[in-house]
């Protein structure tokens, strides 16, 4: 098991948006992320800053962060692409963040 954590970036007024469009995340999506092992994956959003917080763990060594290859994802980047802050391949501008305390 291998935790993940990283940032992404809200562009200013679509956190409405971003909740609706994530609360009605595609199924094959969802399947896809629990196919390839993500598992317990929550998303943060800091008001002050539209800084978006995210975690998950996986069961192997690959992330959401690794999947980008897949249609599936690049279909969800190009539908989120114009509330977040992104890549030139419309994937999320995201910074990962090192882990410097656990507790379990």
């Amino acid at each position: 098991m291998k935790r993940e954590a990283f940032k992404m970036f809200l562009k200013p007024g679509f956190e409405k948006e971003y909740e609706k469009r994530h609360a009605a995340i595609w199924p094959e999506l969802k399947k896809m992320l629990s196919d390839g092992g993500v598992y317990d994956y929550s998303i943060y959003w800091d008001k002050d800053t539209n800084i978006l917080f995210a975690c998950q763990k996986t069961k192997g060594e690959e992330s959401s962060q690794d999947m980008g290859a897949n249609p599936i994802v690049q279909k969800w980047w190009d539908y989120m692409a114009d509330i977040m802050e992104v890549n030139p391949d419309n994937s999320p501008v995201t910074i990962p963040l090192p882990e410097v305390f656990h507790m379990d």
